[in-house]
């Protein structure tokens, strides 16, 4: 993102009479306007050229182009770019008016990427050649945005209205092979003889050998305008039930829809307009902030930027087969790390295997694996009941059930068996880890590896350091989470990490409002109206209520003046509920674990609240959705605060991406931190003082917040910048 040199295009003349540009700007050949800048010059330049019959275009590297750079239409959000093109000029006065409507023939020579605005340059070529891997996509909407270069008009002529709708909606690109037998390429060749076989069909297009075709206005693929409109009308339904709170998909449906009933020019004007007024939206802003915020993770200052290289890891040793230890084992043989899994005995060692074998089965069942895949992936994995086979291992992963004495006895162990270099890592998500290898001589090796359960499937790994912890063990852990395809977050140490211990208040706000008569099926509603998987029961449910209480008891331990103390889990797992498990929680559970209210519930509540000696306040009965989400996610905010001010976090877009990844909350709407700043610091503060002032410490504002909100700062700007701002 640095100002390194500038993204350009070179063009070659060769004897044949074909113009070759080339697009450079490393590492993927994104279009920034520099090089859209230099592509329109180069195609002037071929157009104005006797010696110039035809024109190819690629992109050096074998990488066509990664589409239109995001580092500057995040400048453009933030209002860095001085003058915008006024709309249209792009997409309609360079791309189709000069580009496509050219008198020459152009070719796209696809190989590696051609996503975005890089699959837009190429379908306004009249051929595509590409190479069987390349991949081809438009996923601009994971941005918040459409795509703005043609593509909502020339991809449904090209491969149909489904399959276009299917590649825009859902962000899924296709394989060159596949774009082949969909007519979004002409023909697939090897890389060697991509170029001269694109030099070739121009000749032959020229020549009419080949069809010139302009893709704008190719119209054998579309329906007929009312099967048309029957699969828009379905698609419109299915992005309204998928993801209410988003604007920006339907708005696509409907440029699509423009330009089959009025004409594919009108489209491309509604496009433009579009495209334009959604790169300002809150949507498109907090998306960009995430896709950022995600890359970031993996910089550490004092860990990552010292020239530490990570060391080779062959061997992984797991302590724990349950739903834990054995999501993480799957996890890493998916990548081919060859893995040791103990037991302290036989039958949960073999259950643990089951379980491991499942996971795999069902990437069969789906069609992600073959059997023969199968086998040599599962193959990986070695059951034992003794240290013995610790001898050679590379990383220990603890993944017991949260009891500190069972987990210090493991560690003692792990420290006689295990060689010197080997990392020792636990996967508590509660217990501080400095208690955990407090019977060892082996600090600057432990450290903690977090996985979120289901443990491969939830992208998020939270590295936990204590003040121990090496460097090199950081770096190495980056490492294995990268190769595994997890999103790492680097934190510091305390009871309950960074998500769990920010996420913490989440439940315990919705039982404090629960207990002065809201109703709690309300709170589920509102919450996944806000956009979260699940409301705060429904994930107390799943959890269990054992967890659930197991990690209360922590909170109440480590912070009590702000943990609101309720016996409303207690009393219900008296009488054997327990969640999910036990088909019975905040909700019953029927055949397929389908969820309903339980009329039950509402004498636990009953006695809870006399328990808690709280009596009903009729504000809190006739709360609006929006003030339920206030009042459970304002606590969080104030205990993330907490969290960056402590410097158990990095940077505030760490918090973000693991309250994205570890909890589920809204992408869309930017992270935990995000989101608060958009509601400005001022206004959170004053909400938690007057709440704090109705029902107690539990909402009390932190001081980190409070000093925020009197200047108005941002609660996300780094802690040294707001003393410089003083």
């Amino acid at each position: 993102m640095g100002s390194g040199p500038k993204g350009r295009t070179i063009m070659e003349v060769g004897a044949d009479g074909v113009a070759l540009i080339t697009i450079i700007n490393p590492p993927v050949n994104s279009l920034s306007f520099d090089v859209l800048r230099s592509l329109k010059d180069s195609y002037e330049q071929a157009l104005r050229r006797d010696d110039v019959k035809a024109i190819v275009i690629t992109g050096e590297k074998g990488k066509f182009s990664g589409g239109f750079d995001i580092a500057a239409f995040g400048g453009i959000q933030r209002g860095l770019r001085e003058r915008e093109e006024k709309p249209g000029y792009l997409s309609i006065e360079i791309i189709t008016d000069t580009f496509e409507a050219a008198r020459k023939p152009s070719v796209a020579a696809i190989d590696g990427l051609a996503l975005g605005g890089g699959l837009e340059v190429a379908m306004a070529c009249h051929a595509r050649i590409s190479t069987p891997t390349a991949q081809l996509g438009l996923p601009e909407l994971q941005l918040g945005i459409i795509p703005g270069f043609g593509g909502t008009q020339r991809l449904p002529r090209l491969v149909g209205l489904s399959k276009a709708l299917e590649m825009l909606l859902m962000s899924k690109p296709v394989q060159g092979q596949e774009a082949y037998t969909l007519g979004l390429v002409d023909a697939i060749v090897s890389p060697d003889e991509l170029v001269n076989t694109a030099r070739q069909w121009a000749l032959d297009i020229l020549d009419h050998r080949r069809p010139w075709a302009a893709s704008l206005y190719k119209t054998d693929k579309i329906e007929p305008l009312r099967e048309a409109r029957e699969i828009l009308t379905f698609a419109r339904a299915q992005v309204q039930k998928q993801a209410p709170n988003l604007k920006h998909p339907l708005l696509c449906i409907d440029i699509i829809e423009e330009g089959i009933v009025s004409g594919p020019r009108a489209g491309l004007w509604k496009e433009a307009e579009a495209s334009r007024a959604l790169l300002h939206s809150d949507t498109s802003k907090s998306l960009v902030h995430i896709f950022f915020a995600q890359r970031r993770t993996s910089k550490v200052p004092g860990v990552t930027d010292i020239g530490l290289v990570p060391r080779r890891v062959n061997k992984v040793a797991i302590v724990g087969g349950g739903l834990m230890g054995s999501g993480i084992a799957t996890a890493l043989i998916l990548r081919n790390y060859p893995v040791i899994l103990k037991e302290v005995n036989d039958k949960f060692l073999q259950a643990g295997i089951g379980r491991v074998r499942a996971n795999l089965q069902s990437h069969v069942k789906k069609g992600k694996m073959s059997q023969e895949k199968f086998e040599k992936t599962f193959s990986l994995l070695k059951g034992v009941l003794d240290y013995e086979r610790f001898k050679d291992v590379d990383i220990v992963i603890e993944a017991v059930i949260e009891n500190l004495s069972l987990k210090q006895q493991i560690f003692a162990d792990l420290e006689k068996y295990c060689p010197p270099h080997c990392i020792l890592a636990s996967n508590t998500s509660t217990i501080d880890l400095n208690l955990i290898g407090e019977k060892t001589r082996s600090q600057n090796r432990i450290v903690g590896a977090h996985f979120f359960s289901p443990a491969h499937v939830m992208p998020l790994l939270e590295i936990v350091r204590t003040e121990q912890t090496s460097p090199q063990v950081i770096v190495d852990l980056l490492d294995v989470g990268k190769k595994i395809n997890k999103t790492p977050v680097v934190v510091g140490n305390c009871a309950g990490f960074a998500v769990n211990r920010m996420f913490f208040p989440y439940s315990e706000a919705a039982i404090l409002l629960v207990e002065r008569g809201t109703d709690p099926y309300q709170i589920d509603r509102a919450s996944t109206k806000f956009g979260m998987p699940m409301g705060p029961f429904r994930l107390a449910d799943l959890v269990g209520f054992g967890v659930a209480i197991a990690s209360g008891m922590q909170y109440a331990e480590h912070f009590p003046e702000r943990t609101y103390k309720s016996m409303l889990v207690p009393l219900m797992q008296e009488d054997k509920r327990a969640g999910e498990t036990s088909r019975q929680g905040f909700y019953i559970y029927g055949k397929n674990r389908k969820a309903s209210p339980d009329p039950e519930l509402y004498k636990y509540i009953e006695k809870s609240r006399s328990i808690s000696g709280v009596t009903i306040d009729p504000k809190v009965v006739k709360l609006s959705d929006n003030e339920i989400v206030e009042m459970i996610f304002f606590p969080v905010v104030n205990e993330a605060c907490r969290v960056l001010a402590e410097g158990i976090a990095v940077k505030a877009a760490d918090l973000d991406i693991a309250a994205v990844m570890g909890m589920g909350f809204p992408p869309y709407r930017g992270g935990i931190m995000f989101w608060a700043d958009s509601l400005g610091s001022t206004y959170i503060y004053s909400r938690l003082e007057e709440w704090s002032k109705m029902y107690g410490e539990f909402f009390k504002p932190c001081a980190y917040l409070a000093e925020r909100a009197s200047k108005g700062a941002p609660l996300s700007s780094p802690v040294e910048q707001a003393t410089s701002r003083l």
